[in-house]
């Protein structure tokens, strides 16, 4: 539950319809994320790119100064436990007496939301432990939401017809939860990286009825099996996008056996439009990873995913150019790795500007984007699962916008604080409010013909030093950059939704020029946006003092 200044961790110690209580948001600050790890995550990154480059080549200087980094790796092994609280009571599975929520009106039932999946490459035999939802079918069945590029689901793909046999933690430590959320490169132990940034090793026991280990001091064990041909409708769910994901086949997962802990406590998250608790952890994770980058890209000096955007959806990357067109290069390589491979917009920024400030994002803009040079545009891209925007699962278009500066300084900010004075309502009709940032975007509030409205606007003469034009839908707030935010990134699709003032082919290659015209407009076939029922919202309200007495 999110207050109205920060967001609290919330126990419930009287559960309707359940005996055992319910915590939800127990990483939703950044201190509580530090505490957890006992050093700041952005720090843990730093040290782990010195360690890295210490140790090319390792010397005897380098190996003593290297100590405290050597000893947190060494506790990446795992420790054997004989007695394990999270086996205390073994009993059949029932997944009815467990409080597993329904987090929006819209969702297709109760879904677990931090349920550490484990399973087993069925060729090499490496684990995997990821965060995947869980859509509760009956007592002892539910969805297995392995999305694309995820390890569980390259493991369902290597099965070849086996069956998998999977376990489900549900209430570990911190330091597992943040590993088990952060994208590893492919084959790289989540449990034991846990371990790292822990500096204790994990403790994990042998599973009762299958042949895999599992977390010794977990509150609840799941354990079960996956055949991946078994497929059955899961969702909708209103996830991180701020909408419902439409139902789609995915696996079922049977669960042969239940074990907890005597007095377990259930965990749970509540996941919606940002910001949610994932706020902390994703941007927890490009602190602790994204120094790493430099290891195979030394040319960047540093990168930022916006969680207003769910975080596939916009991300900047600052270079250090050093000849023309590196940091296309440099864009292209991190466009076909791992998890930044799901980006759908990727913008490129000089060496010295601050990523997580969009407003300086929108200044590099301002001042070095020329769609007919710095516009890349990548057609049938694999997509995240849970983008909607190209009407095709796990399909659509990227887009690279190259800001870097590689020119003379102009009279960019001087002609766009000139058309930031202009009233966009009083040269295209159906605009009911509108929005200057930094004489760079103009953002138009409509609630018909957005598309004709974008074309106008971007070949308007008034307005052709305007790089950016976007339309937004009505429960967009503009003078929000949160919403705004979230308003444009979540809901146009590269291919479809952008134009040009001027485009032509020379050949096979397009040129634009002009202002860029994105149509953020909710469409018909878009799964609805994601709101609270009213009558949730009022006891919520009429009651938010008596909650944190």
């Amino acid at each position: 539950m999110q207050s109205k200044k920060n967001f609290q961790h919330c126990f419930f110690e009287k559960v309707k319809g359940s005996h055992y209580p319910v915590v939800i948001g127990v990483l939703a600050s950044e201190g509580r994320i530090e505490r957890a790890l006992g050093i700041h995550p952005q720090k843990l990154g730093e040290q782990l790119l010195e360690f890295i480059e210490r140790m090319n080549p390792p010397r005897p200087k380098t190996l003593l100064e290297s100590i405290p980094m050597i000893l947190r790796v060494m506790k990446m092994r795992q420790s054997r436990s004989l007695t394990a609280s999270s086996q205390e009571i073994n009993e059949d599975p029932d997944l009815s007496t467990i409080p597993i929520l329904k987090c929006w009106p819209g969702d297709g039932g109760r879904f677990i939301t931090f349920g550490l999946v484990i399973s087993h490459d069925p060729r090499k035999g490496r684990r995997n432990m990821g965060v995947y939802r869980m859509h509760v079918y009956d007592k002892s069945s539910t969805g297995m939401h392995w999305q694309l590029q995820k390890g569980g689901s390259a493991h369902a793909a290597d099965a070849r017809g086996r069956i998998l046999e999977v376990a489900v933690a549900i209430g570990c430590d911190p330091c597992m939860l943040i590993a088990a959320v952060i994208p590893l490169p492919e084959g790289m132990d989540e449990i034991a990286f846990a371990g790292f940034l822990r500096g204790k090793r994990t403790a994990m026991t042998r599973a009762k009825t299958i042949d895999i280990d599992v977390p010794a001091r977990a509150e609840f064990i799941l354990e079960g099996t996956v055949d991946p041909n078994d497929l059955r409708p899961e969702g909708p769910f209103g996830d991180h996008f701020g909408h419902y994901s439409h139902a789609a086949p995915f696996p079922v997962f049977r669960i042969r056996r239940i074990t907890h802990r005597k007095n377990p406590i259930y965990l749970a998250a509540v996941v919606g439009k940002p910001p949610q608790e994932d706020k902390f952890i994703g941007n927890a994770t490009q602190e602790i990873l994204g120094p790493l980058v430099k290891v195979i890209h030394p040319e960047i000096e540093d990168l930022w995913a916006y969680y207003e955007t769910g975080f596939h959806s916009l991300f900047v990357v600052s270079v250090r150019e050093r000849y023309r067109k590196e940091a296309i290069k440099s864009a292209l390589g991190l466009l076909g790795i791992g998890q930044t491979s799901l980006t759908k917009v990727l913008v490129l920024v000089g060496e010295s500007v601050d990523v997580k400030d969009f407003h300086a994002v929108l200044r590099e803009i301002r001042e070095n984007f020329d769609p007919t040079e710095d516009f890349l545009l990548l057609p049938g891209t694999a997509y995240d699962t849970l983008d909607f925007t190209s009407f095709t699962m796990e399909l659509g278009s990227k887009m690279v916008l190259d800001a870097t500066r590689k020119r003379k300084p102009g009279n960019h900010e001087k002609a766009g604080r000139e058309a930031s004075g202009i009233d966009p309502g009083t040269l295209q009709s159906g605009i009911v409010s509108y929005r200057y940032l930094e004489g760079v975007l103009l953002a138009v509030k409509v609630v018909n013909n957005s598309r004709e409205i974008v074309e106008n606007l971007v070949k308007h003469p008034l307005l052709q030093n305007v790089k950016v034009i976007t339309a937004v839908s009505s429960d967009v707030d503009l003078n929000d950059d949160e919403s705004l935010l979230w308003g444009i990134f979540t809901r146009f699709e590269p291919a479809r939704d952008v134009v040009f003032g001027h485009s032509e082919l020379h050949g096979s290659l397009p040129l634009y020029s002009g202002p860029m015209g994105i149509d953020a407009t909710w469409k018909q076939g878009y799964p609805e946006p994601l709101v609270m029922d009213e009558k949730v919202v009022k006891k919520v309200d009429e009651n938010w003092e008596r909650y944190w007495r």
